[in-house]
């Protein structure tokens, strides 16, 4: 996954999971939290946490770590109740402390509710400030804090959590899918745009709600639809979901990138299968730019979809040329800055004997800043490729993300101010091709939904700041 798992390189975003189940049921909300999150561990391993609602009361258990390392079987036991929601992070704003870890559970004069959100506020630092100037004091740097805060301020205005959520929705800018729980009732809610995906289910009599419907397969649940854009889903005692929509419809915008890169390939969202997606993307590097080579090989893991669509497309056979560890600690300390090239080599290792005096075309799904590519390139060729073309089953990164992406700033990015042919020689492949932004746009025909590609053209779903900034909290206010 070119520079995406190593370290400062692209990183998932987070996952969201709810369930709602009736008093009485048998069913462990808090187990079947744990297996949703591991099931969604690939959009966030710095972090993760579990809220449970019993009898009106949230307790929460969150910290740093993987699921299975800040979870066991004696504290799920111990989370008894008749709903959950669980959540796993990886930081787009905040540091990767355990006070930005989520779900968020506050206790406020109208009662309590816990938050798990996916996505990222545009314009968390604006409202920060103002919620500061009122007298409101933060504890961590993250902007669902700011969420929850102006959450809560809609709340205060409001009959009921769910009009407060409606209401909150047109003060809030960017991408957000969250899971809501308060004394009586689940919610789950979708940005107007639709940014970030999330689905809905039924696990027997139990209601559930999750990122991806991977999740649901690994329950067991049956999937019943997507969350639409600027909805709002209520589950009450009644165990009937009932629906709201936000006061101003947007036009969609679902990241591309869901497709191409973050999702698991054996979820479908918004009705279209990300698998099928990625071999699309395959077929289309294939027709955009055709090579003469004897192997195709996709980088584990989200390359292997878009490299089975290029060989089939192609003609030319696809083969197994990489293997990746998948035992190496997420912290893993680096030898020295002239061994870089030894992380590459611990997660990923290529067989000689499929690589050995052939013609590779390497199939990825992004480049970076580059660094990577260079090093798995070289390790290719060290096994006896004789050449090595690169295919990236996405367009150059060109400009930072606003929305929960961790796409760092141009400056940083190879394809910032560079031709295809001066980061060909930056990176020492044969040759190199990129999807276009036009077959980008195509790869998830199924979707119902229209895409954000700001990332590749520039241009946003709505305004964003005019620079990226890596905390948005870090600026002070005036004494």
């Amino acid at each position: 996954m070119g520079d995406g798992i190593y370290p400062g390189g692209l990183h998932e975003e987070c996952g969201v999971f709810g369930i709602w189940t009736p008093e009485g049921s048998g069913v462990s909300p808090a187990h079947e939290a744990y297996a949703a999150l591991f099931a969604l561990q690939h959009r966030g391993q710095e972090a993760c946490g579990i809220a449970v609602n019993r009898r009106g009361v949230i307790h929460c258990y969150k910290d740093v770590g993987l699921v299975g390392e800040v979870f066991d079987q004696a504290r799920l036991d111990a989370m008894e109740g008749s709903m959950a929601i669980g959540h796993v992070r990886y930081s787009t704003t905040g540091d990767p402390h355990r006070e930005n870890a989520q779900p968020l559970a506050i206790t406020h004069v109208k009662g309590n509710l816990a938050l798990a959100h996916n996505g990222n506020l545009v314009n968390a630092g604006t409202l920060r400030k103002e919620l500061e100037l009122k007298g409101a004091i933060f504890r961590s740097s993250s902007d669902t804090e700011v969420l929850v805060y102006t959450l809560v301020q809609e709340r205060l205005k409001r009959a009921s959590i769910e009009e407060a959520v409606v209401s909150a929705m047109g003060i809030l800018q960017g991408s957000y899918s969250l899971c809501i729980m308060s004394a009586q009732k689940l919610i789950a809610a979708r940005d107007p745009r639709g940014m970030r995906p999330l689905c809905m289910g039924r696990l027997g009599d139990a209601i559930v709600f999750a990122s991806e419907s991977c999740a649901l397969d690994a329950l067991g649940a049956t999937f019943q639809r997507d969350v639409a854009p600027g909805e709002v889903i209520v589950v009450d005692k009644t165990g009937k979901p009932r629906s709201l929509h936000a006061p101003k419809p947007e036009k969609s915008a679902i990241c591309v990138f869901e497709y191409i890169y973050f999702a698991r390939p054996d979820s479908v969202i918004d009705g279209a299968s990300v698998e099928l997606a990625r071999q699309e993307a395959g077929k289309y590097l294939s027709m955009e730019h055709p090579v003469g080579a004897d192997l195709v090989m996709g980088v584990p893991d989200s390359g292997i979809s878009a490299a089975i669509g290029y060989a089939r497309c192609s003609g030319i056979p696809y083969g197994v040329g990489l293997i990746k560890n998948r035992y190496i600690g997420r912290t893993f300390i680096q030898p020295g800055q002239d061994k870089r090239e030894r992380s590459v080599r611990l997660k990923l290792n290529a067989l000689r004997e499929a690589v050995r005096g052939k013609r590779v075309i390497l199939v990825d799904d992004s480049i970076v800043r580059g660094t990577t590519c260079a090093r798995l390139i070289q390790l290719v060729r060290d096994a006896g490729a004789t050449e090595v073309h690169l295919r990236i089953s996405a367009p150059p990164f060109r400009y930072p993300c606003f929305f929960g992406t961790d796409i760092p700033d141009k400056e940083q990015l190879l394809a910032n101010g560079r031709t295809v042919e001066e980061m060909r020689q930056a990176i020492g492949a044969d040759s190199l091709g990129f999807l276009s932004v036009e077959a980008a746009r195509k790869i998830a025909l199924g979707c119902r939904l229209s895409f954000c590609d700001g990332c590749f053209t520039g241009k946003y779903p709505m305004d964003v700041p005019e620079q990226a900034q890596k905390n948005i909290f870090e600026s002070e206010i005036e004494s």
